[in-house]
């Protein structure tokens, strides 16, 4: 099983920056990709961004240009920057762990991105 935690979720005004990171743990051997989902109220989860662990990234077209995703293998982390924030960014983010064994995502519980008009 792999282990997922966030942090760094907060309030910041439009236009604001925030740095979320995930501490992932367990087994990850089967991990071959790390993401970021979102999912604001009254809305589906989204995909927002991942990256492979050979440094391969996507995104979703939303946040293209406004987001970083990075990974420190050594420490079985990975952040994402977001910059020039939107009201519409408002979501719980969670961090994701796609898995080549079981073809599906783990999850973390996720943290709370509050973006102020």
């Amino acid at each position: 099983q792999v282990q997922l935690v966030e942090s760094g979720g907060g309030l910041v005004q439009a236009g604001g920056s925030l740095r979320l990171s995930c501490a992932a743990s367990g087994s990850l051997f089967s991990i071959n990709a790390m993401g970021w989902f979102r999912q604001a109220p009254g809305k589906q989860r989204e995909f927002v961004v991942s990256i492979t662990n050979g440094g391969s990234t996507r995104a979703a077209d939303s946040v293209k240009g406004r987001i970083t995703i990075s990974r420190d293998n050594g420490k079985n982390t990975v952040s994402l920057e977001m910059n020039s924030l939107k009201p519409e960014d408002t979501a719980v983010y969670y961090c994701a762990g796609f898995s080549s064994r079981t073809l599906s995502w783990s999850w973390g519980p996720g943290t709370q991105v509050t973006v102020s008009s």
